[in-house]
């Protein structure tokens, strides 16, 4: 079998099946409710499940919704030593998405299809390995990546996680590995470097595009991450 990727549609009526392949289902309108050894419930947009070539999965969806599916013979090391077969994708890759979807629907065009494919496999390899996610800290990390240019308060992610912001902030560890506040630094300070080495944003716009209308403050804080001003990274 060639590595394939395609659009597809499930029913409400659950199945379950098995193939000799890996495959990969990517929400792009809609969940998907899915169980297979490790993991029961739903998977929506923004995150992806595997599903282990040889592993029987049982699934179902409402008709109305659209999944990338990817059906591959080989996956990358860092999905094969995860230990939760569902992921929160990386913004890239979430975008890369949108651009399968419309040339899928586009035209058949094999040489681009297989670049396609190798552009994708690329983008799984640098997808987070790791423990699950407690789901309401997925909906958390992906509310943090889609807008890093919005305040992000304990309080307010706490309240998306349902939690207390004591709990939150105590679950949020125990699954990241770093404090909500490091993580939002982190997240906001990577974003500023790539605009900065990739783009002719002025500093300014990027300071606010990543949460700081006080573009001292940014430099201060991008200074003491980097060990560089903005400008020495621009340079």
């Amino acid at each position: 079998m060639q590595d394939n990727l395609s659009i597809r549609a499930y029913s409400k009526q659950q199945k379950g099946h098995v193939h000799c392949y890996h495959q990969l289902v990517l929400p792009i309108i809609g969940t998907i409710i899915i169980e297979l050894e490790g993991y029961t419930g739903k998977v929506s947009v923004g995150e992806c499940v595997v599903i282990p070539a040889q592993v029987f999965h049982l699934f179902k969806a409402n008709e109305s919704a659209r999944f990338i599916v990817a059906d591959l013979n080989h996956l990358p090391d860092n999905l094969l030593s995860m230990s939760s077969s569902v992921f929160a994708m990386s913004a890239p890759l979430r975008s890369y998405l949108l651009f399968i979807e419309q040339q899928l629907q586009h035209k058949v065009d094999q040489s681009l299809e297989k670049m396609m494919i190798e552009m994708f496999s690329k983008l799984l390899s640098e997808q987070i390995a790791g423990e699950q996610i407690d789901p309401r800290i997925r909906a958390v990390l992906q509310s943090i990546s889609d807008d890093l240019s919005q305040p992000l308060h304990v309080n307010q992610l706490a309240q998306l996680a349902c939690l207390s912001p004591t709990q939150f902030k105590k679950v949020f560890k125990q699954c990241i590995g770093q404090s909500v506040l490091q993580y939002i630094t982190e997240q906001r300070m990577e974003k500023a470097k790539a605009l900065l080495t990739h783009t002719d944003i002025p500093v300014q716009l990027i300071s606010e595009q990543v949460g700081y209308s006080d573009i001292s403050a940014f430099s201060r804080r991008f200074s003491q991450f980097y060990q560089l001003s903005p400008r020495q990274i621009r340079r």
